[in-house]
């Protein structure tokens, strides 16, 4: 069966991750034949191909660090040469509008067009530098860098992505912590091919050493971005917040207008639609070239947002230090508000890991006995297998435990 045009877009993002540059390639290859003979690209093509056969033969006959990094920079530039291309492809194939050009009173028409433009004009990157500190268009500005991000998750720009970057510095707190929160979005989804594109790492660490040198207000907003991938963060709504007046003026006048310049309600502050992809980011977060600058060796920065992920009901940051996990969820277990099966999940598993399997069953249990099924269970159980057996819990043992659970009555 053939592969899809995103099946094969990732098959490029894994194999320039590993820098298999001839596998992607392959690939690249089909695309130009689709577009035809008098596409662009062709000797972006052909150049990247012949030096990248130059780079092998060289690297064939001995170490040379000079080699290594031209490796990178040539897999930076396969990166670029296929994202322009996939590009033309989706306009080609109409999966993409060609379109250009909108109204920035209008919040319908900036939400479109930043949210489906792939081929963005420098006039537009310029409309949007002046936006995002202009009180008068803060509203549309908000709702460009949003849509801009959902854009780029699909169609990587490098130009919009250091524009992007560029909003951090917005004057409006609300769009600048937004702004940040979208770039951290993006930068985990692309950590892979992050290392070969030095003019983002760049822009972004200059970007935060200029706005907050002390990095609190960007570890502020990663503890933000954890805690939106709590199931009860779209329970409380906008206008439960706009009535417990715990909204700041800025926040609750800005949304009032989005909510009369668009026909859609601003009613949760996450639709349930991101909700997978969010878990997904934070999941990966640890091993990051973000996590590195964000956290650093900043062990209490470390362990309060360990802290964090535990609230969510993720072990992510603690399966290294158990100890630490255990005393964390006995104080959120004796609270005993709003407690989810998961964090009874999480406490076993770190009764798994000291021996103490009666009391593990125990726990385990609650939380077999909150889920509605056992796939639930089972869903929430079955990811944190191979952790447990990385650290020493024999597989015997966790394929006994399963077994006992899900015969155990609801």
């Amino acid at each position: 069966m053939a592969q899809t045009i995103e099946d094969q877009l990732n098959t490029i993002e894994r194999s320039l991750g590993e820098r298999m540059i001839e596998h992607a390639l392959v690939i690249v290859r089909a695309w130009l034949n689709e577009l035809g003979e008098n596409n662009p690209y062709e000797q972006a093509f052909c150049s990247i191909q012949q030096r990248y056969y130059s780079l092998f033969e060289r690297w064939l006959s001995g170490d040379d660090a000079e080699t290594d990094a031209k490796m990178n920079e040539l897999t930076g530039e396969t990166y670029q040469l296929s994202d322009a291309v996939y590009i033309d492809l989706r306009l080609q194939r109409g999966l993409s509008p060609s379109m250009h050009g909108f109204n920035p009173q209008q919040m319908s028409s900036v939400m479109h067009y930043f949210a489906n433009c792939v081929k963005m004009q420098e006039e537009d990157f310029a409309w949007l530098h002046r936006a995002v500190n202009d009180p008068n268009q803060a509203a549309a500005a908000l709702m460009a860098v949003g849509a801009l991000a959902k854009n780029l998750r699909e169609c990587f720009d490098l130009k919009a992505m250091l524009q992007l970057i560029a909003c951090m510095r917005s004057e409006n707190d609300m769009i600048a912590q937004q702004t940040m929160a979208y770039v951290y979005a993006l930068l985990i989804q692309y950590d892979i091919r992050i290392d070969f594109f030095p003019q983002v790492q760049k822009a972004f660490v200059d970007t935060l050493q200029e706005i907050d040198p002390e990095g609190e207000r960007a570890y502020e907003v990663l503890c933000m971005l954890v805690h939106s991938t709590h199931p009860k963060w779209n329970e409380k709504t906008i206008q439960e917040h706009i009535e417990q007046d715990d909204l700041p003026d800025d926040v609750r006048s800005l949304l009032s207008l989005l909510d009369k310049e668009t026909d859609a309600t601003v009613s949760t502050w996450m639709p349930k639609s991101e909700q997978e992809y969010m878990q997904g980011l934070i999941q990966m977060f640890p091993d990051t070239w973000l996590c590195s600058v964000l956290i650093g060796d900043n062990e209490e920065r470390a362990m309060n947002l360990a802290g964090h992920y535990l609230a969510v009901g993720r072990m992510d940051l603690l399966w290294d230090r158990p100890d630490v996990a255990e005393k964390c969820l006995v104080a959120t277990l004796r609270q005993g508000e709003d407690i989810t099966p998961k964090e009874y999940i999480n406490y076993a598993h770190c009764l798994m890991l000291k021996g103490d399997r009666l009391m593990a069953f125990e726990n385990y249990r609650i939380a077999r006995n909150m889920c509605k099924s056992p796939r639930e269970f089972l869903n929430l159980f079955r990811p944190d297998r191979s952790q447990l057996v990385d650290r020493g819990v024999p597989v015997e043992q966790i394929y006994l435990m399963e077994d006992r659970l899900l015969k155990t009555d609801a």
